[in-house]
């Protein structure tokens, strides 16, 4: 039983300590958690909502780490297979003083890339509010692909709220056309999408927040809203009905990590709404999560509790316009 779920490759991820060193040169690492889909489900449960995470690990030490992971973030395990035939993937990940990181990954014919559909019919839909989708699992193999397409099948029969961010992955596609083609066709059956302003211009030709916003509130009947990450200046929101509204970031002292931002945002956003938050709440604890992930260097080391969330809030007042 879960209020939340979400699908996607775990990976083991080998962060460098030392700034400013290329993956080559650097020798001190530490291992986290990682994977887009797998931090939102570590934000959403440390802001005390329950979870469950659908994959296939390998049957190795990445694995249990991860299963160790998952079981420390309270995330359940209910719907993860574990296969001795492929193995877990890992990435590096380099620390940079400015920009975001270089990452390199060992991924291909992972066991998440073989994952096996018939662990979708699984599922008990019963308690289930939301349920996250990325991009990146699509990615990964024409079995995750049709997998993915499955569960969205599944959410639409049992009326579950979903969101999507697009996550592009550019390495994992065959080439840039057919990544922005299928993002696009699978992002039309989302009720709520998170593009970037970087994605926006990719997938659709523009950096204009409204004019991202339009062309998916255009590109298919499910979608009510999109939000727009604009990084530290927010994010804007428009609504199938014309609403639109921009919301403010937090300003930050010091960026340690970018990577994770946008899954916090996502993470913020769908508790605020399982709680019944107003939109503009939700976007605003979205930004919280968001300004938190970047100040920590794992990929969601930053995320809150609900504690440590209503703490910031009330210490960076947001003045809603």
């Amino acid at each position: 039983m879960s209020a939340f779920l979400t699908v996607g490759e775990p990976i083991a991820l080998f962060g460098s300590e030392e700034v400013d060193k290329s993956l080559k040169d650097a020798r001190h690492f530490q291992k986290f958690l990682a994977g887009a889909e797998v931090n939102v489900a570590v934000g959403v449960s440390r802001l005390g909502h329950t979870t469950q995470y659908i994959t296939c690990l390998g049957k190795d030490p990445f694995g249990a780490f991860i299963i160790d992971q998952l079981n420390e973030n309270n995330i359940g395990t209910d719907y993860i297979e574990e296969t001795e035939d492929y193995w877990t993937a890992f990435q590096l990940k380099d620390r940079v003083s400015t920009g975001d990181p270089n990452i390199f990954y060992f991924r291909k014919g992972s066991a998440a890339a073989h994952f096996n559909q018939a662990i979708l019919d699984q599922i008990d839909f019963s308690d289930v509010k939301f349920a996250h989708l990325s991009g990146i699992f699509p990615a990964i193999s024409k079995e995750a692909l049709a997998s993915f397409r499955y569960l969205v099948q599944l959410l639409k029969e049992h009326n579950i709220r979903t969101t999507f961010d697009p996550n592009l992955r550019p390495q994992l596609w065959e080439s840039q056309e057919v990544m922005v083609e299928t993002i696009n066709e699978l992002a039309s059956h989302a009720e709520i999408i998170l593009p970037g302003i970087n994605e926006g211009e990719i997938l659709m030709g523009s950096r204009n927040p409204e004019k991202i916003a339009d062309f998916y509130l255009q590109n298919g009947e499910t979608t009510k809203t999109v939000i727009v990450k604009l990084g530290e200046e927010g994010a804007y929101v428009k609504q199938k009905d014309g609403t639109s509204f921009t919301v403010p970031g937090f300003s930050v002292p010091e960026v340690v990590d970018t990577v994770g931002a946008g899954d916090g945002f996502a993470a913020g956003l769908i508790t605020a709404l399982m709680e019944g938050q107003s939109l503009e709440e939700a976007v605003t604890r979205a930004n919280a999560v968001g300004a938190l992930a970047v100040q920590s260097p794992g990929d969601s080391d930053g995320y809150p509790t609900p504690a440590e969330l209503e703490n910031y809030l009330h210490e960076h007042k947001v003045v809603k316009k």
